[in-house]
């Protein structure tokens, strides 16, 4: 079984369309999706994991990109500037994975790597700019 994490990105005029639901049915492809924002008209946004068979997965993002879907490969690692962060929380909530929580306890910030998948959520969302991007060694499907 081959597995990939993808940020797909919908133009406004395919948003209405059953693209994703077509890898299932005609490429006989799994997902997993992990974040979704997608409204008629307006560009899309979904962070998703798929499996399958790899020519099938191959064939599945060809689909995707003959309709002009972005499709990037998750393929670097997020980190945390402990210094810069103000504990804010701003991350926590748009987190699919829970990488990123609020302890109850203590109230801070806790951000475990090993469960976060590279989706760039939380570096959009930061006010202080304390999550970023460090680029993995893998090639990157663009």
């Amino acid at each position: 079984m081959y597995t990939r994490m993808l940020v797909l990105r919908f133009p406004p005029e395919v948003t209405d369309k059953p693209l994703v639901c077509s890898l299932s049915r005609e490429f006989d492809l799994c997902f997993n999706i992990l974040k979704a924002e997608i409204l008629p008209g307006q560009e899309g946004l979904m962070v998703l994991e798929i499996s399958g068979l790899k020519k099938r997965v191959q064939e599945g993002l060809k689909f995707l990109r003959e309709q002009g879907v972005k499709v990037k490969s998750v393929s670097q690692e997020i980190n945390r500037d402990e210094e810069t962060c103000i504990q804010c929380g701003a991350c926590t909530g748009i987190c699919p994975t829970k990488a990123l929580y609020i302890d109850p306890e203590t109230r801070e910030v806790i951000f475990e790597p090993e469960s976060c998948r590279g989706c760039e959520l939380c570096v959009a969302i930061c006010p202080v700019n304390a999550m970023g991007i460090r680029f993995r060694k893998e090639k990157v499907l663009g």
